[in-house]
């Protein structure tokens, strides 16, 4: 398989984080590579105190042996975090699954490589309630820190 294949470049915009990290995971693992546009306006579902507060605990976390250093590396940015969403659905402590990884390339807002490349949105990664409620990865973002 070459690497110089054709990119399946996906606007993240509206469209739900975990389910499109699933669909995206899918694409990875049968040897697609996948870009991704508009990371930060992705949404996460669900009511926005308690979402803003889940991603905060993780930025608590410590080890054990010495807990004045910090636990797990959690990112900050919007495109860090989908991408993180991504790789923890992608066996990625075995060679298939760190192939998959490499292949995927995740940005903020739109390139301009990416302008004028046709976009897609799977149907499976679409709200399908409309009245639920939900943050932006943005919004959730600049409550890490982020100064984007």
């Amino acid at each position: 398989m070459s690497l110089q294949q054709d990119p399946i470049v996906v606007d993240a915009e509206n469209l739900v984080m975990g389910r499109l990290a699933s669909v995206v995971a899918k694409w990875l693992l049968s040897g697609k590579r996948v870009v991704i546009v508009n990371a930060e306006k992705s949404i996460v579902v669900g009511e926005p105190h308690r979402i803003i507060e889940r991603f905060k605990r993780k930025l608590q976390l410590r080890t054990h042996y010495n807990p004045e250093k910090t636990g797990p590396k959690i990112p900050h940015r919007p495109d860090g975090i989908l991408k993180r969403a991504i790789r923890g659905m992608l066996p990625r402590k075995t060679p298939r699954g760190r192939r998959a990884f490499k292949r995927l390339r995740v940005y903020i807002g739109v390139p301009p490589e990416y302008k004028n490349v046709p976009k897609i949105k799977p149907q499976e990664a679409y709200l399908k309630n409309q009245r639920a409620e939900f943050l932006h990865l943005a919004e959730i973002a600049r409550h890490l820190g982020w100064r984007g």
